[in-house]
Formats: C-alpha cells, sequence, structure tokens
C-alpha cells in the first residue's frame, strides 16, 4: 500500500515543476511535441491536454489525502495559532490604550502649548518685521528731513549777495547732501528680504519722500554741481583773480567736484570697472564748451585780424582756466565712496580726482587735450578761408608770420598755471625758455593747424 502511494506521489515530476526556471510555455510546447508529429496538420491537443489534467486530478488528489490525515495537527496548530493571536491582541490593546492616553496627555501638555507659543511667535516674527520696518522708515523720514535742511542751507546762502551783486551759495552744503543723498540710497537699494530696504517701496511714506523730496533735492544739487563746473574760473583775458577770489573758486570747484563724484551711480556697473559718470560728463561740457568758444571766436577772428590778439588773449586764459582746474583734481584726493566695495575704497584712497578724467580722455594733460583738440578744428576752419578767397584769406597769407608768432606766444601763455594757483601745485614758476620748451609740440601742432594750411 504504501509503494502504490510513493509511486502514486511520485507520478507527478514536482522537480520540474519546482525549478525556478519552470515556463508554462515551454512545458505545454514539450508535451505538443511528445504527443505528436510536428508535420501533422491539424495537431492533436487532446493527448497532452490530458496529461495536465490528470496530474492536476493527481495534485488535488495528493493535497486531499495529506490534509485528511493530517486534519487535527493542522486544527490543533490552527487553534494554538490563534490563541496566541488573541493573548497578542490583548496586551496590544492594553499597550494602544495605555499609548492614546499617553497622547493625549502629550496633546494637552506639549502639543496644544507649543501650538500657542508658535502663535506667540508668529506674531513676534511680524512685530520684530514691524519694528525693522518701522526703524527704516523712521530713518528714511529722519535722512529726509535732514537732507531738506542741508538743502535749505545752499538755497537760503543763495538768496544772499556779496558785495559785487553776485550770488554766493554754500557750496559745502552740496558735499554734506551728497553724503545723506547716499545714506538715502544705501537704504532704499536693500530691497532683498532679511536687509534693512525689503517693504519700504509699499509704504506711502516713504513713495512720497521719494518724489517730493529726494528726487528733487538730487536733481537740484546735481545742477547746482554742474554750474559751478561750468562757471569755474580763475581769471579772464582782462586779468587774473585775486588770491582770495582764487581760494574761493578752488573751494566751490572741489565741493562741486567730490558732490558729483559721490552721486555718480554705482549699481549699473560692477565695482572694479565703476567710474564717477557725473564728475566725468561735467567735466568733459566745461572742456567741450571752453573748445567750441575758442574754436568759434579763433575762426572769427582769422577771417578778420584786428581782433585776433584779443580772441587769442581769450583762448590762453581758458587753457588757463583748465590747467588751474587740472592742478586743483590732482591735488584732491577721491573722497571714499560709501556704496563701493572696501578694495575700490582702498584704490579710490591712492587716487584723486584727475585721474578717473584723464583715463576717460585717453590724454596725458589737459592743456594738451585742449590746444590738439583746437589744432584739429582749426585746420578745417583755415582752409575753409583759402578756398573762400578774398580779402581775408590774402591778409591772412600776408602775415603768416605774426599770425603763427601770435599763436606760439598764446600757447606758451596759456599753457602755465595762473599765479594764485601756482602755489597749489607746489612748484615755482620757471623762466620762458624753460616754459615754452615744455609745449613744443602742442606749438607746433597749433601753429602748423593755421600757417600749415594758409599754402604759399
Amino acid at each position: 500500500m504504501a509503494t502504490n502511494e510513493d509511486e502514486d506521489a511520485s507520478y507527478v515530476d514536482y522537480e520540474a515543476f519546482l525549478d525556478p526556471s519552470f515556463s508554462p510555455s515551454s512545458f505545454a510546447n514539450s508535451l505538443v511535441l511528445a504527443t505528436n508529429n510536428p508535420n501533422d496538420t491539424p495537431l492533436d491537443l487532446s493527448t497532452p491536454l490530458s496529461k495536465v489534467l490528470f496530474d492536476s486530478q493527481e495534485v488535488d488528489s495528493h493535497i486531499d489525502l495529506l490534509t485528511t490525515r493530517s486534519a487535527i495537527p493542522l486544527l490543533t496548530y490552527t487553534k494554538e495559532q490563534t490563541d496566541a493571536s488573541g493573548r497578542i491582541i490583548s496586551e496590544v490593546d492594553n499597550q494602544v490604550k495605555s499609548l492614546n492616553e499617553s497622547y493625549k496627555q502629550l496633546e494637552k501638555e506639549v502639543i496644544q502649548k507649543h501650538a500657542e507659543a508658535d502663535e506667540v511667535r508668529q506674531v513676534a516674527a511680524r512685530l520684530w518685521q514691524t519694528l525693522k520696518l518701522g526703524r527704516s522708515v523712521g530713518r528714511c523720514l529722519q535722512l529726509g528731513r535732514q537732507l531738506e535742511i542741508q538743502h535749505t542751507e545752499i538755497t537760503n546762502s543763495g538768496t544772499s549777495t556779496t558785495g559785487s551783486g553776485n550770488r554766493k551759495e554754500d557750496h559745502r552744503a552740496l558735499v554734506r547732501c551728497a553724503h545723506t543723498l547716499l545714506s538715502l540710497r544705501e537704504v532704499l537699494d536693500k530691497k532683498a528680504p532679511g536687509e534693512e530696504g525689503h517693504g519700504l517701496d509699499r509704504v506711502n511714506a516713504i513713495k512720497s519722500l521719494q518724489d517730493s523730496v529726494i528726487t528733487p533735492i538730487e536733481r537740484s544739487v546735481r545742477n547746482t554741481s554742474d554750474q559751478i563746473v561750468r562757471e569755474f574760473s580763475i581769471g579772464s583775458a582782462s586779468g587774473t583773480s585775486t588770491f582770495a577770489q582764487s581760494e574761493e573758486a578752488k573751494a566751490r570747484i572741489i565741493s562741486a567736484a567730490v558732490t558729483l563724484y559721490l552721486l555718480s551711480p554705482v549699481s549699473s556697473t560692477k565695482p572694479d570697472k565703476w567710474t564717477p559718470q557725473l564728475l566725468l560728463q561735467s567735466l568733459e561740457v566745461y572742456l567741450r564748451n571752453a573748445l567750441q568758444s575758442s574754436i568759434a571766436s579763433l575762426a572769427r577772428s582769422l577771417a578778420t585780424l584786428p581782433s585776433l590778439d584779443r580772441t587769442l588773449a581769450e583762448a590762453s586764459a581758458r587753457c588757463q582756466n583748465i590747467i588751474a582746474l587740472e592742478i586743483i583734481l590732482a591735488t584732491t584726493n577721491a573722497p571714499t565712496h560709501p556704496l563701493l566695495p572696501v578694495h575700490k575704497h582702498a584704490a579710490s584712497d591712492k587716487s584723486n580726482l584727475l585721474q578717473p578724467l584723464l583715463t576717460y580722455l585717453e590724454t596725458g594733460s589737459l592743456a594738451s587735450y585742449f590746444w590738439r583738440t583746437m589744432a584739429s578744428s582749426l585746420a578745417t576752419r583755415v582752409q575753409e578761408i583759402v578756398n573762400r578767397g578774398g580779402v581775408s584769406a590774402r591778409t591772412l597769407k600776408t602775415n603768416r608770420n605774426s599770425v603763427g608768432e601770435a599763436i606760439r606766444e598764446c600757447v606758451i601763455r596759456g599753457s602755465q598755471p595762473p599765479s594764485t594757483i601756482t602755489a597749489t601745485k607746489g612748484k615755482a614758476l620757471k623762466g620762458d625758455t624753460e616754459k615754452s620748451g615744455s609745449w613744443d609740440r602742442e606749438v607746433a601742432v597749433m601753429v602748423s593747424a593755421v600757417v600749415g594750411n594758409l599754402g604759399r
């Protein structure tokens, strides 16, 4: 009996079915090929199907036999597992109840208090943000009021007059206004979260401050500084200013230059590429006006020689003013700009207000720039006079030697600093021979621009 059971049990190829690489499709294919000729059409599938069904019945019978024989052990095992699960569930229920009670206690003692504390934290954080914003607004309004007072110092002093009837403003207030404007700019430009100026653009008081105070006063300060630069003069063709007048003009131009230097924008360029744009533009306009006036008047005088001496004297006086300006800028250190990085400050401390202008104009001297630029324009004007012909051209050609000598004297005279500014430069005046020696190229360029274009 046992032998038959073993044979029945071994009839099914369990190893084939338990093989990890078992494939139902491959097994079915092998059964079909084993019971059929591959060339037969159609194939007989009843035999392999019967084989599979028979194996299934064998497995089912074997399962039934095993469960019948082992019913009591299985039921006993199941009862033991069920009893064990019941005991576990009972213990777990007790633990869950204890855990729920602990959670309720924790929720009462910690979570609710944490929620209340978090509300307090949020309120405190918003109060702190409001306080910071209020401080920033207060600082801006205080600086705005300070700016109004400083600007009033300029305009009020501008209403007084000197004995000669000229308006006299407190030019030092321009620098004070510039520093206040930079302080305001430092706050208002820091708009990133966490920075001092964050949220100020949404405050109506700040918008009104910018529209009604900051912008108009900054425009006024810039215009006043530009006007001081445009009107800078140490002397004229009729004579040189007194020492006191020269010192006043020097102080005014320094205040205006420093103001324009400080107010030059810094946000649009990299720190290492920064230049004082407002100062350079104002100085360039001053030089251009001096050149245009000199070129226009000298072109007219070359056509009417009787007025040439006076015109040359005016041109030399303009160049002397430019040299005086060059000396003043060279001896004035560039101020520390609070909105530039520290390394830029260090570079500025070793620089002066002249160096950026020379770099911008690509020249080594303002006087040389003045004469060479004038010469390049005069050559065309002289050629026009010659091409028109007439009395003016003949007179100019006839007096070419005296005209050339007058131009030479004009360049030499105009290339010397005014007597009231010489001490500032730190050098004593040299003899006429030494003076003319350093300006031979400018003399040659100017004389050639006029005499060299007259032909024969």
